[in-house]
């Protein structure tokens, strides 16, 4: 099967001659050891690759893990390292006798900062980096660049990718970005995404929960899908499922956990006191919700009730991507006060607070603009603005407010 280069690769390496280890987490199936399997390849150093999938060396790093580093000694890969977080204590060991960089490559198909154990024994030490499935960028082989609405940036890159129809987008966005689908590896979507949730999902879930519901746990995935780009509403999600408040939060801890959604926390400061404090949730793979909503094709998601939710949670999700695939963390918001005022994301970036308004319309309305006024009360200074949108081409209402297709992100 073809390999798709992925836009970290130069990070790693770039990291790999400064840290002597790097964890790269990020759901299964994103590409994370086929990509670092390649990279090993091209360094050409020799270095070992070991899998904690495998029962007896998940045994031995659990049990002794001095003698498992005897045995695979660096440069080493170790794949699924979340099943032994006891090596980290004995790699902090490694690391400060003998102070090689590159020597500990590391995957994990769970969140760092979910990640017991990391964070007390390698502090300082390791590099974190998160591997998303893969972005619209990276299937057009576009380059790397963390979305920002700057007009000069937005310019130089207008020539480099090839406009895109509403048809064509939410083909891409129905398709789904699992390497596995986009490289033909997986001719069929929905048998991928059903042995996806069956065989990783219900194996990882009960990993971390012990025992679990496996009917509900899926039933409780397809109404998190459903509700997708819309404020986190924990009743109403055990109620759909039939749980309690409690499971419903140690569940959306175990997605967020895993990788399979994460959080945008609403912007406050102490001058806007009528905001909310609920996050809304999002999916980093749109072709899971289209699955677990059952949406059976493109067309039908395109004109369907959830079409705008959709696109909203792509064009996020795609922003989210291109930072994190240039190993920076993005710092994004939204902001909803008790008005009933909103703007879909705040993007914080270089002291400046940009707001960005996501529609599904190729002829937005300046008037969609005008909310933006209510971050002028914050102690940061407003930013160029944008309204993300099915637009052919890059444009502006004014100085302050782009006009930013969403194929551009």
């Amino acid at each position: 099967m073809e390999y798709i280069s992925r836009h970290m690769e130069n990070r790693i390496l770039e990291l790999s001659s400064q840290y002597s280890a790097i964890l790269l987490t990020g759901p299964r199936q994103a590409g994370k050891t086929t990509m670092l399997q390649k990279l090993a390849e091209k360094e050409n150093i020799g270095r070992k690759y070991v899998t904690l999938d495998d029962l007896s060396d998940r045994d031995m790093a659990k049990n002794d893990p001095a003698l498992f580093l005897q045995l695979h000694k660096p440069p080493v890969l170790i794949d699924e390292v979340q099943y032994a977080p006891e090596l980290f204590t004995y790699m902090k060991i490694h690391i400060d006798k003998y102070q090689n960089p590159g020597d500990f490559w590391m995957t994990g198909s769970q969140i760092f900062r979910l990640m017991r154990g990391v964070q007390e024994s390698l502090a300082g030490r390791v590099a974190l980096l998160h591997m998303s499935p893969m972005s619209q960028r990276e299937i057009t082989g576009a380059s790397c660049v963390p979305f920002t609405p700057d007009l000069d940036v937005l310019l130089a890159q207008q020539d480099q990718m090839r406009p895109v129809t509403t048809p064509e987008l939410f083909a891409r966005l129905w398709r789904g970005s699992m390497p596995g689908l986009v490289s033909g590896q997986y001719p069929d979507r929905n048998i991928f995404y059903s042995s996806y949730l069956s065989t990783y999902m219900e194996r990882d879930v009960r990993e971390l929960s012990g025992s679990v519901d496996s009917l509900k746990f899926n039933h409780f995935i397809t109404a998190v899908a459903a509700r997708c780009a819309q404020l986190l509403n924990y009743k109403a999600l055990a109620d759909d499922v039939d749980v309690d408040m409690q499971t419903a939060k140690s569940w959306i801890n175990i997605l967020e956990t895993l990788g399979i959604i994460f959080l945008l926390h609403p912007y406050s400061n102490n001058v806007l006191k009528r905001t909310i404090k609920t996050p809304k949730v999002y999916f980093y793979d749109t072709g899971m919700v289209c699955y677990l909503t059952r949406w059976s094709s493109p067309e039908v998601a395109e004109s369907g009730a959830m079409s705008g939710a959709l696109l909203e949670n792509f064009a996020v999700s795609e922003i989210m991507k291109s930072y994190q695939n240039a190993g920076l963390e993005p710092y994004l918001y939204f902001y909803r006060d008790r008005d009933a005022k909103e703007i879909d994301v705040i993007l914080e970036k270089d002291g400046k607070l940009c707001p960005l308004e996501i529609k599904k319309t190729v002829t937005p309305d300046k008037r969609l603009t005008r909310v933006f006024g209510v971050i002028d009360k914050s102690p940061l200074q407003p930013g160029t603005g944008a309204v993300l949108c099915m637009a052919e081409q890059l444009s502006a209402f004014d100085r302050e407010n782009l006009i930013v297709p969403i194929w551009m992100i």
